[in-house]
């Protein structure tokens, strides 16, 4: 399975047919991000060049063909862009989706007006959340949990240069020297359910099963952790954001209503207006 030799958009053209075969849902975008990734090149110069009769780069019929088996895009190239973020991925960690740009936003907002502002992610991955805050919020103290070997070591690659402080931990007891002392916790935890395999070969077959599954028949075990465990760290008053699937929202929500620990427990939807996460404060303890 190879792209035929020709000039660069004849090539991009057909890789994007290839691909488009082979099931990637943005066949033409991730056609020209290969090429991308092997010129050096932005988008732009990148189309530029294929007005013209500029020659194919060595190597993009092996990186089509790679894609074209369902590789993720971003474990061929080693980027995964989020934000403003250059994040390094590959196997082992998952990759950060568009989706989850919307819950770092909910921090940001809540981080307005503070001059120090305490931070925590619990279950950062690739550090993607965690990296973010650091790098829009200059003043923020931003710490990072992650139990993974792997995405230990990827966060800390992407983690480190930006001044998070990133633990290797399980989040269900995580950071106890910490305990109310946050101002906000944020966490995207493993939440699928035990028997709900993902649809998407990327999903099933590359991103790590630990990322991926939330435990229990629901998958809702490491979720309810995260909540408990963002109870224990957060100051009176701390805010409190977690991203979830969209059919969990109401399970969430009416979880943390009964705790009796949180109040202004909020819904949010991200940009394809699906229920993405949800927020609450944490209640101050009855006098």
């Amino acid at each position: 399975m190879t792209v035929p030799a020709a000039g660069l958009a004849e090539a991009v053209r057909d890789a994007a047919a290839l691909l488009a075969a082979a099931g990637v849902p943005s066949p033409r975008v991730d056609a020209e991000l290969l090429a991308e990734h092997l010129l050096g090149v932005g988008l732009g110069r990148l189309r530029a060049l294929m007005l013209g009769d500029a020659p194919v780069p060595e190597g993009y019929a092996e990186l089509v063909a790679e894609r074209a088996r369902r590789i993720p895009l971003q474990h061929i190239t080693g980027v995964a862009h989020f934000r403003y973020l250059e994040l390094a991925v590959g196997p082992g960690v998952f990759i950060p989706r568009p989706e989850t740009e919307s819950v770092v936003q909910l921090v940001i907002d809540r981080l307005q007006g503070m001059a120090h502002p305490k931070v925590v992610d619990l279950g950062t991955g690739s550090g993607a959340i965690a990296g973010s805050i650091a790098h829009e919020v200059p003043g923020a103290e931003v710490h990072a949990v992650e139990f993974s070997e792997f995405a230990h070591a990827w966060a800390a690659k992407n983690l480190l240069p930006l001044g998070v402080a990133l633990v290797r931990g399980d989040l269900r007891d995580a950071l106890p020297d910490h305990n109310g002392s946050f101002d906000v916790v944020v966490s995207n935890p493993p939440y699928i359910p035990a028997e709900a395999i993902p649809n998407e070969p990327e999903v099933a077959l590359h991103d790590p099963p630990e990322a991926l599954y939330g435990g229990g028949a629901d998958g809702m075990e490491l979720p309810t952790a995260a909540a408990a465990t963002a109870a224990r760290l957060l100051v009176p008053g701390g805010f409190f954001v977690m991203e979830h699937a969209e059919v969990q929202a109401g399970w969430i929500a009416t979880m943390l209503k009964r705790t009796g620990h949180w109040t202004d427990v909020t819904t949010h939807r991200d940009l394809n207006c699906k229920d993405r996460a949800t927020s609450a404060v944490l209640a101050a303890p009855a006098p």
